[in-house]
């Protein structure tokens, strides 16, 4: 059983945050660095793993899998210490919108890009997973490794830009691999090429897309961070560049 954790999500112009309510003995656990304020009666620890009962073993699996995913092996551990109602505010690191997942009515299980996860409520089993199709994925760019969220409480997810709700009612959407932020166990996910060798080279639009078929809610982002970062990198002059 999660956490009942309460939170506000609040701030605009695509800088939101997740304001989280903490009852005495209360935890949320979010990502390394997501920490903007708390206040005096809250503690927090770097702790290897989720805090759900996985066993010794269990924490060292999944720490092997997040390093092997490139993050952090360590999740931070946001404790009410104190007396009455307690807050920490948790922000992604990079313009967006933040939405708050109820799992106990999105049938207990959501996958997303291994990069929107956010925070949780303690309680919440955090997993990383990989593409079935292996050499799809590998080749997939950001839509190789994902992260699957366990549980009966909160979850918040982060998407670049805005952010896009979209249900599925037996039908497939092809997105661009960095676009797909989360959706729900019952959608069927996979990575495919995006067509002919032209289009694949100079469709402006990557070697794969990914596909998203079933029915169930999809949540993807107009700007993943690759497109933000590569689209201020390509307007830095080189060092070979005349001023």
């Amino acid at each position: 059983m999660a956490d009942v954790i309460d939170c506000k999500i609040l701030g605009t112009g695509g800088a939101q945050y997740a304001l989280v309510e903490l009852d005495p003995g209360e935890t949320a656990i979010a990502e390394a660095g997501a920490m903007v304020y708390m206040t005096s009666g809250v503690t927090f620890e770097a702790k290897m793993g989720d805090g759900s009962s996985q066993g010794v073993m269990g924490s060292l699996l999944g720490a092997a899998k997040r390093a092997m995913a490139g993050e952090s092996i360590f999740l931070t551990h946001f404790t009410n210490s104190g007396h009455g109602k307690q807050h920490v505010a948790l922000a992604a690191p990079h313009p967006g919108e933040i939405v708050a997942m109820d799992l106990s009515k999105l049938g207990g299980q959501v996958v997303c890009q291994r990069s929107a996860f956010l925070a949780a409520a303690h309680g919440t089993r955090i997993e990383i997973e990989f593409t079935r199709r292996f050499g799809a994925g590998l080749f997939g760019g950001e839509g190789f490794v994902l992260t699957r969220l366990e549980g009966n409480g909160l979850a918040f997810v982060h998407a670049g830009g805005s952010l896009i709700e979209h249900e599925l009612r037996g039908e497939t959407l092809r997105i661009d691999t960095g676009c797909v932020v989360a959706f729900e166990k019952s959608i069927d996910y996979d990575i495919q090429s995006a067509g002919g060798l032209k289009s694949m080279f100079f469709g402006g639009e990557g070697m794969f897309l990914a596909t998203l078929s079933g029915t169930g809610s999809v949540w993807l982002q107009t700007m993943p961070f690759s497109r933000l970062a590569n689209s201020i990198a390509s307007q830095i002059p080189s060092m070979g560049d005349s001023k």
